[in-house]
């Protein structure tokens, strides 16, 4: 698998990273084992690019990957999240039904200090803020994530789910070498909202979340046989008359998957990828891993890209692509 540099500011990273998320959380149980051997395999692959969060478990994923990478720390490189507050126990903190989101600068530090121990590392190549805290100017946050760049704790900056406004403030105090937010062929809000105009005019690295719509651009989701735990099952997109919607977007996509002779699942990637992002599809299985790697291989034409532009335009979704109230904590 080829490599490239993300953002301008000299991290060399593999074309398709590997988000590590559903090992640990979201989308119903895992195993620990079977997700060790899909990291072993990801490494065979040439993937380098990792991405996980103190949030995930909590604090589940940053340890598997502290178990899966100890001894060949060289070999890879990690992205983790931080910025969400915890109780006193360790859980996420929740009000309301809403995630605290917590930019204090005091928080982040403690938050990446925790980070490197569970991932058994002086240092960590990117930490991204999760979320953007409205309480806490992005220029505090930032300047205390900086102090551990110098300090060499921490590689690189990133923001995720940040607006165009709140990327610039941050480039401004350290330069910003990725943003990651939720981009594909079912969600290309960023195309009209200013952040990927913002991002390639800064040089910013763009790592694509949700490369696959959650899995609904596979063709393969069954929303009726998700586990009760399973995200998915809360997803406005994938429900009712969203969901009848949805489907001929997916639909769609796989028709023209079919005539390139690739999975829609390939195609969807190869997509993002020729937008120059770096896409971080998860999973938890081998099989998929293989299927998923197979896309940065893929050549999209000129007249494949417009066809999706007819299928799959800009607000093509129906449907918010979170909860009610998850939505007010994105692109701050």
């Amino acid at each position: 698998m080829r490599t490239v540099e993300l953002g301008t500011q000299g991290l060399k990273v593999s074309i398709e990273g590997l988000g590590c998320m559903g090992m640990s959380t979201t989308y119903g149980p895992s195993n620990d084992e079977e997700s060790l051997a899909t990291l072993r395999r990801a490494i065979e692959l040439g993937i380098t690019y990792f991405d996980t969060a103190e949030v995930y478990g909590p604090f589940h994923n940053e340890e598997l990957l502290g178990r899966a990478f100890a001894s060949i720390r060289d070999r890879v490189v990690i992205s983790t999240k931080v910025g969400f507050g915890h109780t006193d126990d360790g859980q996420l903190k929740i009000v309301d039904g809403i995630p605290v989101v917590n930019g204090r600068p005091e928080n982040i530090i403690g938050a990446i200090e925790g980070s490197l121990r569970r991932l058994k590392t002086d240092y960590i190549d990117l930490v991204y803020l999760h979320r953007i805290d409205p309480t806490v100017p992005i220029e505090q946050t930032i300047t205390a994530m900086s102090k551990l760049v110098t300090d060499g704790k921490i590689g690189h900056i990133g923001l995720s789910e940040a607006s165009a406004g709140t990327i610039r403030r941050a480039h401004a105090v350290h330069p910003i070498t990725a943003v990651q937010t939720e981009y594909s062929l079912f969600e290309r809000g960023v195309e009209s909202n200013g952040v990927l105009e913002t991002v390639r005019e800064l040089g910013i690295g763009f790592v694509p979340y949700s490369p696959l719509g959650r899995g609904f651009l596979t063709g393969q989701l069954k929303v009726d046989q998700l586990d009760p735990t399973d995200f998915r099952n809360y997803d406005p997109r994938l429900s009712g008359k969203n969901l009848e919607s949805n489907m001929r977007i997916v639909e769609a996509i796989s028709l023209i998957a079919k005539e390139k002779g690739v999975k829609p699942s390939q195609l969807a990637l190869a997509w993002t990828i020729a937008q120059g992002g770096v896409p971080i599809p998860g999973t938890r299985r081998i099989k998929y891993l293989e299927e998923n790697v197979a896309a940065a291989d893929i050549i999209l034409s000129k007249e494949e890209l417009a066809k999706f532009d007819e299928v799959a335009p800009v607000g093509v979704a129906s449907g918010d692509r979170y909860a009610k109230g998850l939505m007010t904590q994105l692109t701050l």
